[in-house]
């Protein structure tokens, strides 16, 4: 009796073009599959940072229309209803769970039409649908959440809040999360601060809520990121597509390729993969590719898709220079999910 061996399946990034219709933006504004089940109930407050619980406890009662979560118990009294404004930021560090508490609001609002995406997800919609027919689409949506809104592009940032602002005058409520701005260095209050003076004809509408943390992804792995030796890689590339789909790319060639890719089909052009693999993975140098592999990143992280890698350990890709610059918070965070997705 003779057995069949299956076939490994191996496919390169760089010879990928995803392209997205308007249609397939919008069906895909849900929160990722690593939060598809997320709730208040399982986001772990820890009892060192009491603003976790009291975020948490101010976003249930936004969630239910402004009533506080219900008490256990025969005698429990009527919920008390608190007026609250139609927008919610949340401020704190990377790996706090700012995003697992906004797919937490999205899985809990009793909300017939609600949306989840990322800002570079919303911006990208804009551009193929046009402004207006963006602003038609939502208009009467219940609910918007927005992660990671990004105050980088100064156009970018306009269009959103012009967007925002006319959803808001017809009952829409918001969610947001947001990163730090070019030059605002430092975390925490500067990026709400920052985010509010961006949005100055919106800030009436949002309430700040500080999150405070140690990054939950550092809590159950090493500080660094796994590097393999060639042997080792090629090795874990081929296990990997014996039982799913596995890429395997020349770090040089991906990075030069996401330049053609936009952010926005980063996502699609991981479709099906279940392993990333990265050849001779080496410090970067230039900016504009160095954001290009936070988006690259985020996506990955979003669809929980481990990185086997040769060459620098990738937690040092971003050099001195960057990690002291205006977007060290975004290669903070990208570092810590490159740590994590190397050890899973």
């Amino acid at each position: 009796m003779t057995s069949t061996a299956h076939p490994t399946v191996v496919v390169k990034l760089t010879d990928r073009s995803p392209q997205v219709s308007g249609a397939e933006m919008v069906a895909a504004l849900a929160p990722p599959p690593q939060f598809a089940d997320a709730s208040f109930d399982s986001y772990r407050t820890d009892d060192a940072y009491p603003s976790q619980q009291e975020a948490k406890d101010a976003l249930v009662a936004f969630a239910l229309g402004g009533a506080e979560a219900p008490r256990r118990g025969l005698f429990r009294r009527a919920p008390k209803v608190v007026e609250r404004k139609p927008g919610m930021y949340l401020d704190g560090g990377f790996g706090v769970g700012k995003t697992h508490l906004l797919a937490s609001i999205y899985h809990a609002m009793p909300a017939r039409r609600k949306y989840f995406g990322s800002f570079i997800e919303y911006t990208a919609l804009v551009g193929a649908l046009g402004y207006q027919k963006t602003v038609e689409l939502f208009r009467g949506a219940d609910l918007l959440c927005i992660d990671e809104f990004e105050l980088d592009d100064p156009g970018d940032t306009m269009v959103m809040t012009r967007l925002l602002a006319e959803l808001v005058k017809t009952g829409t409520k918001l969610a947001a999360t947001s990163n730090t701005p070019p030059n605002a260095l430092g975390e925490g209050r500067f990026a709400a601060q920052d985010f509010l003076r961006e949005i100055s004809a919106m800030s009436d509408s949002f309430e700040t809520l500080r999150i405070d943390g140690v990054d939950y992804r550092q809590r159950a792995v090493d500080g660094h990121a796994v590097s393999l030796e060639p042997a080792a890689y090629d090795e874990a590339i081929a296990e990997a597509a014996a039982s799913g789909l596995a890429s395997d790319d020349d770090f040089t060639a991906l990075v030069r390729h996401l330049a053609a890719v936009h952010p926005s089909r980063y996502l699609r052009l991981l479709d099906g993969l279940t392993t990333i693999g990265l050849r001779d993975v080496h410090v970067l140098t230039d900016q504009s590719a160095a954001l290009r592999l936070v988006a690259f990143v985020d996506r990955a992280y979003d669809a929980q898709i481990p990185i086997r890698a040769t060459g620098v350990p990738l937690h040092e890709v971003f050099g001195d220079e960057m990690l002291a610059g205006g977007y060290r918070k975004k290669y903070l965070r990208a570092i810590s999910r490159l740590i994590a997705l190397t050890h899973a």
